[in-house]
């Protein structure tokens, strides 16, 4: 396995962040992937997630928010994060030229990336990845947070558990139904927002990663 390659990239008003890149050899495209708002670029879930979807012939491009790469724990107004994204999808393209470019992330990460698409600030990519979209507040049950997703112009993939308690799968279904054949939705049955599932599943929870690397791959590549 390629290990991942230590970068930093300037982002307009916030001085520089660190990323990581990772390609394997027979990659096929490039996925800018975002982190979530509690845990950085290094957590767990996406180190594991960058490793699977580099099996899965996905090079990828993880960074940090300037709120996580400064050590605050409250994150940044959405106009930097939005800023950080636009910076690291340019960043991630000159690194990797002449592949296809995706962005996405896990929870506050996807969103902030479907933000900067609906904005225009993302020409280059041909699609977006969500690893759990955070929909609503936990017991909130609202669509509010995907109405900008009607200005997004690329397809757009959700990878979504059934206990999630940051989207309700009804509330999902209607988003991704009022999208249109622009809308994939993958649902992994007890996944909660971690994708954590429980043991009447018959998945372990490294599973369920390949099962989202896979997904994700396979999407990417036919488009």
């Amino acid at each position: 396995m390629t290990a991942a390659k230590e970068m930093r990239f300037a982002v307009e008003g916030a001085g520089e962040v660190s990323a990581l890149l990772q390609r394997p050899e027979s990659a096929h495209c490039l996925l800018v992937l975002a982190h979530g708002a509690g845990a950085g670029m290094r957590h767990s879930f996406l180190e594991s997630l960058a490793s699977e979807l580099a099996k899965s012939g996905v090079a990828t491009f993880r960074y940090q928010f300037p709120y996580m790469e400064q050590r605050r724990k409250a994150p940044d107004r959405p106009d930097k994060l939005t800023a950080t994204v636009q910076a690291a999808v340019a960043a991630a393209g000159q690194a990797m030229p002449g592949l296809p470019l995706f962005a996405g992330g896990k929870s506050m990460g996807g969103r902030m990336t479907s933000q900067a698409a609906a904005q225009g600030l993302l020409p280059a990519i041909k699609g977006l990845v969500f690893f759990g979209f955070p929909l609503h507040p936990p017991k909130q049950p609202s669509s509010k947070r995907a109405e900008h997703l009607a200005k997004v112009e690329v397809p757009v993939l959700f990878l979504q558990g059934t206990r999630d308690t940051l989207a309700d799968l009804a509330l999902i279904r209607s988003v991704c139904a009022k999208l249109g054949s622009r809308a994939t939705l993958h649902i992994i049955d007890t996944a909660d927002h971690s994708f954590h599932v429980l043991k009447s599943f018959g998945k372990s929870d490294p599973e369920v990663l390949r099962e989202l690397a896979q997904t994700a791959s396979a999407w990417m590549q036919k488009l």
